[in-house]
């Protein structure tokens, strides 16, 4: 007696990648972008001045000037010195097709003569429409 095997099933196996775990790391980033973008567009650090009627700065704005307390001068994150400010805001203004605003966000123990200076090299550019970046008082006495 003899036995005889023979497969009458015929598997049909396919491989197919597992889209699982990259499913699992593109969320892991999306994530991580998602709470690192809005500490990068901060800029740098200032302890801004306060107003009681404050208005909030677009999404992404074009020019922003940022005066540190020192007198440090920064054009959209670009460190600058005093002599090549004027220059390179006149470059800032002539790319800036559609909003010719200058954003000024200024250090608010900064000394007011600072200030009055920075701000003839900003109107000597072209920049007629400055607007001042403050935080939202919260207590009103």
């Amino acid at each position: 007696m003899s036995v005889s095997v023979s497969n009458t099933k015929k598997e049909n196996l396919q491989a197919s990648p597992n889209v699982v775990p990259l499913c699992d790391v593109l969320l892991v980033l999306l994530i991580i972008f998602m709470i690192v973008t809005p500490l990068v567009q901060r800029g740098v650090d200032l302890t801004l001045p306060t107003a009681i009627n404050s208005v909030s700065m677009p999404e992404s704005p074009k020019v922003v000037l940022y005066i540190r307390k020192d007198g440090t001068i920064y054009l959209n994150q670009d460190k600058l010195t005093v002599d090549r400010l004027q220059a390179k805001l006149e470059e800032a203004f002539l790319s800036s097709e559609d909003d010719k605003r200058l954003y000024l966000r200024a250090d608010g123990e900064l000394e007011y003569g600072k200030l009055l200076d920075l701000y003839e090299s900003i109107r000597a550019a072209g920049y007629e429409n400055i607007a001042i970046i403050t935080d939202k008082k919260t207590d009103r006495s």
